[in-house]
């Protein structure tokens, strides 16, 4: 099918777009008492270099730290900052060990675990991002000390900014140490209320987007919750548990009301209020007061009126329903550990369950630790193994872009070969944005950032200017994460005074050259027809979330009358989080600079076609709910093939020649919401090839 032509290309707008956000002023605080006074008490105590890689250490800490709950700061910030430190242990040993030229062998292999690692997750891709810019640095900046004490002051510098976050918080509002998760189940509320209010208009499908998007921060703010009390063996308190049991309620309202979504038809305006009345009751622990009066006009009010019953029923509880024991098992409700009903009185000991010798207890250390593997050992979901063929063009990118950087830097200037890497590092990861994009901006805020450095330079004099210097580019860089220009320009700031007092004073001029040398190569290199094929990185992911879409659909269809909806909920939840991370990877695609870009699908309107395919099938269980004839077993059949043929043919499109004809597509009689679906999957196949 043709697509719309814009006045301006999406590879040479998405260089200007700013993202409007609240200024994070606890964060501020925090980089200005980072890196600027790390490098001062380095300076102070006559350890430039411990100074020097402290500062290093909290400024990668600092790129993470972003809002969230204490325990998400703590795994959004740990995890990169051991991954930093066993970076700069590699770099160090290979400085140390004078590998010469074998450094760009043993780059090449960190860049390919680091771009592998980038289809794990956004936590686990900065992880290898700042170990590959640790590693470069720790083997090019001529720094003394051992390598094990140099990546012991890189981990002291991110645990310093991770102390911060922990005592440097915005004040606390009702909820004690459950405040962070209270604040994110409100956000979800508010968002549902404002899609509520945006139904029937053309702003519905991207509330519905911001709603899935707060429901899998509350979910991953509930269940980091559960998991510290699974490593510490701590039973959930009662106020743990009425928190997830108001967060099951928020999800299952949340079902009733991509239903109504679905209807798109404006609702009053007391409807979209309700929700907000949870929000405000949860931030101040008051009742939430008066809802919405019922009303029976369609299947999916019907039931949304329910939730929102439940719901009430759920924050006017003072206790939880059940009663928590600690266990390893799977939580029945959202975010905590698994519940169980009441135990009666018991007459005597009970020993196990089999009423035998009690089980020898083991060391708790040993517990802890067996807990810890399983959690960061657990495979991850469908479609972002690191090994898979996405895996392995993304480490493939970053390995080549990295190896061929640390070639030509040694042949240049060989004294001080790490920045041209390092600005790589920082470019050509695929999941970071698009590549002319990025590039354009590190170029720009370079520049920036060297000359307001050679500026300061000249109007301050002393030793202790960097020290400012420093301190002023951490006090940026949590609000510089609006703009990546911005970003560059407080890391340029940081790592100039970083190495002005390791003893390079005349490096800013040479970063210019640096950085345009850096960015060239990363353009041509980037841009190879193996590494910047779009069906083999964003088709993935496509691919990934339309099973996961079939899987919902085929269960909607195909579960019997009155089943538990708790696997329905949880089959829904992951269709949605596939199609976010989808819908992230193609609108990445779509910015960047292809010369085929029209040989490949519309990937953003497959996605988006599969999230009204997934609010269909929602609307079309809520139906089924509340009575709705049952779609026969020959219509079920048909409209799931369709959609797992499509999938097929995304991820291998050579079976459209080899394999049997796709299944006619025909709408479903008597049922408007399978009708969609049909009508979507048509779209679909459309944009998508598979015919």
């Amino acid at each position: 099918m043709p697509r719309a032509q814009r006045a301006v290309p999406a590879w040479l707008a998405h260089p200007f777009r700013w993202q409007r956000l609240p200024v994070p002023w606890a964060a501020v605080a925090r980089g200005a008492l980072c890196a600027g006074p790390l490098l001062g008490a380095g300076i102070a105590t006559g350890h430039p270099a411990a100074g020097v890689l402290a500062g290093l250490g909290s400024m990668l800490a600092g790129v993470n730290d972003r809002p969230g709950t204490r325990r998400t700061g703590i795994v959004h910030i740990g995890l990169p900052a051991l991954a930093s430190a066993l970076g700069m242990l590699i770099g160090a040993s290979l400085q140390a060990a004078g590998a010469g030229w074998w450094i760009v062998p043993a780059l090449f292999a960190v860049g390919f675990v680091s771009g592998a690692g980038s289809v794990a997750g956004p936590v686990r891709s900065n992880a290898g991002m700042q170990m590959l810019a640790a590693t470069i640095l720790g083997a090019g900046m001529p720094l003394p000390g051992s390598p094990w004490a140099k990546a012991l002051y890189v981990f002291a510098g991110c645990l310093w900014l991770l102390l911060l976050r922990l005592v440097l918080r915005s004040p606390r509002p009702v909820g004690g140490a459950l405040s962070g998760e209270r604040a994110a189940v409100a956000r979800v509320f508010d968002a549902l209320a404002d899609a509520l209010g945006a139904a029937g208009g053309p702003g519905a499908e991207p509330a519905r987007r911001r709603l899935t998007a707060a429901l899998d921060r509350a979910d991953e703010a509930l269940r980091l919750h559960r998991l510290t009390s699974r490593l510490l063996r701590r039973r959930a308190r009662a106020e743990e548990l009425l928190l997830a049991e108001r967060f099951a309620a928020a999800t299952t309202l949340c079902e009733a009301s991509v239903a109504l979504l679905w209807e798109a038809r404006p609702l009053p305006a007391r409807v979209a209020e309700s929700p907000r009345r949870f929000a405000e009751a949860l931030r101040t622990g008051r009742p939430p007061g008066r809802l919405s009066a019922p009303e029976t006009s369609s299947a999916a009010r019907g039931a949304f009126d329910q939730a929102l019953l439940d719901a009430a029923v759920a924050f006017a509880r003072p206790e939880p329903l059940s009663q928590p024991y600690p266990a390893a098992g799977a939580a029945s409700t959202p975010g905590f550990g698994r519940l169980e009903p009441r135990p009666g009185p018991v007459s005597g000991p009970v020993s196990g369950p089999g009423h035998g010798p009690p089980p020898p207890r083991r060391p708790a250390w040993v517990s802890v630790a067996r807990r810890a593997l399983g959690v960061v050992g657990r495979r991850t979901r469908r479609g972002r193994s690191v090994l898979g063929p996405a895996g392995r063009d993304y480490g493939l990118r970053v390995a080549v872009c990295i190896a061929a950087s640390t070639a030509v830097a040694l042949l240049l200037r060989a004294d001080h070969w790490y920045w041209l890497p390092a600005t790589v590092t920082f470019l050509v990861k695929p999941d970071l944005g698009p590549l002319f994009s990025r590039t354009v901006n590190r170029f720009a805020g370079t520049v920036a950032g060297v000359l307001v450095f050679a500026g300061a330079g000249l109007l301050l004099t002393g030793s202790w200017w960097p020290v400012l210097a420093a301190g002023v580019g951490g006090a940026l860089l949590p609000f510089a994460t609006r703009h990546f220009a911005l970003q560059t320009v407080a890391i340029t700031l940081m790592v100039l005074s970083f190495v002005h007092v390791s003893g390079d004073p005349q490096a800013a001029a040479e970063r210019i050259v640096d950085t345009s040398i850096a960015c060239g190569m990363v353009l041509v290199v980037g841009h190879l027809p193996r590494l910047a094929d779009p069906r083999r990185r964003i088709g993935q992911r496509v691919t990934s979330a339309l099973r996961a879409t079939e899987h919902f659909l085929r269960h909607v269809l195909e579960s019997e009358p009155g089943q538990d909806p708790t696997e329905r909920l949880a089959l829904r939840r992951a269709a949605y989080r596939a199609l976010g991370e989808a819908r992230a990877a193609a609108e990445t695609a779509a910015a960047e600079l292809l010369a085929a870009r029209d040989r490949n699908p519309d990937w953003l309107t497959v996605v988006t076609a599969a999230e009204r395919i997934v609010d269909a099938a929602t609307a079309c269980a809520v139906r089924l709910d509340h009575g709705a004839r049952r779609p026969s077993p020959d219509d079920a059949r048909r409209l799931c093939q369709a959609l797992s043929a499509m999938a097929d043919a995304l991820e291998d499109p050579r079976r459209r020649a080899t394999g049997a004809p796709a299944p006619e597509i025909h709408p479903v009689p008597d049922c408007a919401t399978l009708t969609d679906v049909a009508t979507e999957l048509e779209r679909l196949r459309g944009y998508a090839g598979a015919n």
